[in-house]
């Protein structure tokens, strides 16, 4: 197996990054990186040599302050000014997984020799992720347009020997880091804090965090919703392929396709039916989980082509002789799309609880809360009302953050996608996501008990039994809470096969 992923211009997938993380790859330059980020240097370099003229961010100020030009023997000085200025987060801090992705992101925009930056800089960003060196950053203080500043200046502030990071399960000030591995605090060159701080890394890295997430819950909310339809002796008809090859919806053919796949074999979905229809959750659940496959497909189309591309300003062209300043940084394409993502991962968990309700409603031949008793016993009655908070408090996250706009720098950042917030909110969706699964999972894994002595396929089985050694069956009232976060962590140890992120 390969150990380490050379950073190059190859494109770099979701896929590629899950790979990267769980095999726990060390990063390094290619050659074709090495010399594009040094020709570029060197081109800068020169140019700041011969131009007098401002060029924005590199011998000017920033924002509003772009038309004051900066001397020349000041372009460090105000590099490293513009880092430490706006080193301005406050909030959660982000989590290490999302940190390293950041690191990891930042390091492949860089290295395609547009940004003018020192290669030593690209080393040492380099050097903080293969040491597990992760930057303290905090999840407020961006408005995903001028770049990630905020919490992209948190990150690049170890690199000053400023700052803190985490270090072998400690925090602590990053000089003492430096010092503990020989490493000198870097002084940056002419655009370089720019380069650093403009870039839509943070909103990225929670963007493919969670697509990682979402495709895993994808598929389990197939699998576990299959398993509430054995649990409520539903119809297997309505995932007959001929259905959804005459409304071809690529999610909902899956989706179809996985829940027979799921089905084969079992002895329950083929007994005789006293019921002509199911409820729309159990019916439907082609075409509602096929529309959040839909969605999860093209936010990563989005994703995929922002982590190969230049997000920082402004950019450098050596073979045109241009120093171009844009907007590559605007966070909107993937604000819009984190928002949609929102929403497409909140009705997996909307519908996932009207499963659970139906489940524990004494239908179909179940007993009222799934359990022996009732009456003495509450069973499974209050994990519903658990998994109804979430899936409400999902509704309220999914209302989208790329609607708001709010002028900055003095006017002359006057429209912004507020992406950031948009990352943060669904990070917080797919989480709820994994707990209203969890509580389904429960409540089907109950009601499918019920039908002993069927058996349901010898997929669902294997899947049970290693469930049951986990959570075992609630004969009698015990603490559920305890049940519900083994059944979390249950779903959490399932990895992802690499077929599902096609």
């Amino acid at each position: 197996m390969e150990t380490t992923h050379y950073i190059s211009s190859s494109t770099l997938t979701i896929e590629e990054i899950h790979h990267i993380i769980i095999e726990n790859k060390q990063l390094a330059l290619s050659e074709e990186a090495k010399v594009n980020i040094q020709k570029c240097r060197d081109y800068l370099d020169q140019k700041m040599v011969s131009h007098e003229a401002p060029i924005y961010g590199i011998n000017t100020g920033f924002g509003s302050l772009c038309n004051i030009k900066i001397s020349n023997e000041n372009l460090s000085q105000l590099q490293e000014n513009l880092v430490k200025s706006h080193a301005c987060g406050t909030g959660d801090e982000v989590p290490q997984d999302i940190v390293k992705i950041m690191l990891l992101l930042k390091i492949q925009s860089l290295s395609y020799g547009n940004s003018g930056v020192q290669l030593a800089t690209a080393e040492r960003l380099i050097d903080f992720y293969n040491n597990d060196i992760l930057p303290v950053i905090y999840t407020q203080g961006s408005l995903g347009a001028s770049g990630d500043l905020a919490p992209l200046a948190h990150l690049s502030l170890p690199l000053l020997g400023e700052g803190e990071v985490y270090f072998e399960g400690k925090k602590v000030a990053s000089k003492e880091v430096l010092a503990q591995f020989g490493w000198s605090p870097l002084v940056l060159q002419s655009k370089e804090g720019l380069a650093l701080l403009n870039g839509t890394q943070f909103m990225s890295a929670y963007g493919v965090y969670v697509l990682i997430k979402s495709c895993k819950y994808s598929y389990l909310a197939d699998l576990i919703g299959t398993i509430s339809l054995e649990g409520f002796d539903g119809r297997k008809e309505p995932f007959n392929e001929l259905i959804h090859f005459i409304r071809p919806h690529k999610g909902q053919i899956i989706t179809a396709q996985r829940v027979n796949g799921f089905l084969e074999g079992s002895e329950i979905i083929d007994q005789e039916k006293q019921h002509v229809q199911d409820p729309y959750s159990f019916r439907c659940m082609p075409q509602v989980h096929g529309a959040s496959k839909d969605a999860i497909d093209y936010v990563k189309r989005v994703f995929k082509t922002e982590i190969n591309s230049v997000t920082d300003n402004p950019n450098i062209f050596i073979e045109s002789d241009q120093i171009i300043s844009g907007g590559n940084f605007h966070g909107q394409p993937l604000a819009l799309a984190l928002d949609f993502l929102a929403i497409a991962l909140s009705e997996l968990g909307s519908i996932s609880e009207r499963r659970t309700y139906q489940l524990i409603s004494g239908l179909r031949g179940l007993p009222a809360f799934l359990v022996d008793n009732p009456g003495l016993n509450s069973g499974f009655m209050i994990p519903q009302y658990t998994a109804a908070s979430i899936a409400s408090q999902n509704k309220q996250l999914a209302t989208p953050a790329s609607i708001d706009s709010i002028v900055s720098s003095n006017g002359q950042e006057d429209h912004v996608s507020m992406g950031a917030n948009a990352a943060t909110k669904v990070l917080r969706i797919v989480d709820n996501i994994e707990r209203i699964l969890a509580i389904e999972l429960m409540n089907a894994s109950q009601a499918i008990a019920f039908r002993s002595p069927l058996k349901s396929s010898d997929f669902i089985e294997m899947f049970l039994k290693s469930y049951r050694e986990e959570v075992p069956y609630v004969s009698e009232d015990r603490i559920l809470h305890y049940e519900i976060m083994k059944t979390i962590a249950f779903l959490d140890s399932f990895q992802i096969e690499a077929e599902l992120f096609d």
